[in-house]
């Protein structure tokens, strides 16, 4: 018997000579028949739906081997890069049942609506009857669309997105046609019965909001601030609180801060107590609803509509503040780290959802001066292979 060493980046178990065993974690044995013994780090999964749901990849890991996953992933890519971390610190986990918003998908298949997450590596839909990932209030959300979406939902697939939100559950509905007045009655009355916070509903037009009895917001560090359909919203408060308590303590004495790629205005709002922050956001919704919110609640937040990828802050705009926080996309932030690199701003946080992308930047900030003082790994998605993470980096 051969024994599993490592799990891969998509959470494939691998042995010593490379080969990938999908289902099997580190302390597994390897049959010769290439079965699998399972070892002392393998538990049941607490989903059914475990094996063919897209949405997870390691909940027959135990919390060692999760823990050791996601630090493994950033400290790996951290290294392909040649960066030397003077602080790893301790990896955050998000507890099960704490995912406040989700897309699923939903069909028609036989005669009856399936409701849930794609199959992994295809477009079969996987009928959603329990999912310890989500809060429990999208979980049940889920089982009350099915009547409705049998009753006036179209013939063809919908995307269903659920936020949790300040007033409960924000619901949108994409490539739903509302076709007569019994559809959106209906609609009407599903919203109202089940105490929807919002109904919008896209009929390939665009996203419009059919039912929202009080404007819908987001509390972001003791601020409501307006909620978009759609906007951008951290998937756990959980891992959230983390990571500002790990920007906050960072940038203590930091008087004047530039948030960039500031959405909402998650980490603008949680560091301006006692300082002023610029909050430079693209997306014109949510910068506008950070502004408002600013505004309204006289909070020491400027909200700049930019565009940090076709026009990055330059060195003599980031000079005039003593740190910088970033939260990108997914593909980072080149052009702008680049910049960063050849201002003399004293300290960066980067705050990162893709630790191929923050290596890459990370080692710009390297080569322009910066030293990488604190890093902790995020695990915000628990079971899954998305990895996230929170950075410091110090200007000597």
């Amino acid at each position: 018997m051969r024994e599993i060493v490592r799990l891969a980046a998509r959470g494939d178990g691998v042995l010593e000579d490379g080969t990938h065993v999908p289902g099997a974690v580190p302390g597994d044995s390897v049959g010769a028949d290439g079965s699998i013994i399972p070892g002392p780090h393998h538990v049941s999964p607490p989903c059914r739906h475990f094996g063919q749901c897209g949405g997870c990849q390691l909940q027959h890991a135990d919390e060692m081997v999760l823990r050791e996953f996601v630090t493994n992933r950033v400290v790996n890519a951290a290294t392909g890069q040649g960066l030397a971390v003077e602080q790893l610190l301790e990896t955050h986990l998000s507890p099960a049942h704490t995912r406040r918003r989700a897309t699923l998908h939903s069909e028609r298949i036989k005669g009856r609506v399936v409701i849930g997450f794609k199959q992994a590596q295809s477009h079969r839909l996987i009928d959603l009857a329990q999912c310890p990932v989500l809060l429990p209030e999208l979980v049940d959300m889920a089982r009350l669309l099915r009547d409705f979406l049998k009753q006036f939902g179209p013939k063809g697939a919908v995307d269903i997105s659920m936020t949790r939100v300040d007033q409960g559950i924000d619901l949108g509905l994409t490539n739903f046609p509302l076709d007569g007045l019994g559809p959106t009655e209906g609609a009407l009355d599903f919203a109202r019965n089940n105490g929807l916070a919002r109904l919008s509903i896209d009929q390939g037009f665009g996203s419009e909001a059919l039912w929202e009895p009080e404007p819908v917001t987001v509390t972001l560090s003791g601020v409501p601030v307006a909620m978009p359909p759609a906007a951008f919203l951290q998937a756990t408060a959980d891992a959230e609180a983390r990571m500002i308590a790990d920007a906050r303590e960072w940038l203590e004495g930091a008087n004047l801060v530039a948030d960039l790629f500031a959405g909402l205005g998650t980490f603008a709002f949680a560091l301006s107590e006692g300082r002023k922050v610029l909050a430079a956001e693209a997306e014109r919704a949510a910068h506008l609803a950070c502004n408002a919110a600013a505004r309204q609640h006289g909070v020491q937040v400027h909200a700049l509509h930019r565009d940090l990828f076709r026009n990055p802050l330059q060195p003599a705009e980031l000079d005039r503040f003593d740190a910088v926080l970033l939260d990108p996309p997914r593909a980072g932030a080149k052009s702008q780290i680049g910049e960063i690199a050849r201002s003399k701003v004293a300290r960066v946080v980067y705050v990162s959802c893709n630790p191929s992308s923050w290596a890459r930047d990370a080692a710009a900030l390297v080569e322009g001066g910066y030293r990488l003082t604190r890093l902790r790994p995020v695990g915000q998605f628990r079971w899954s292979n998305h990895v996230e993470l929170v950075s410091l980096f110090v200007r000597d």
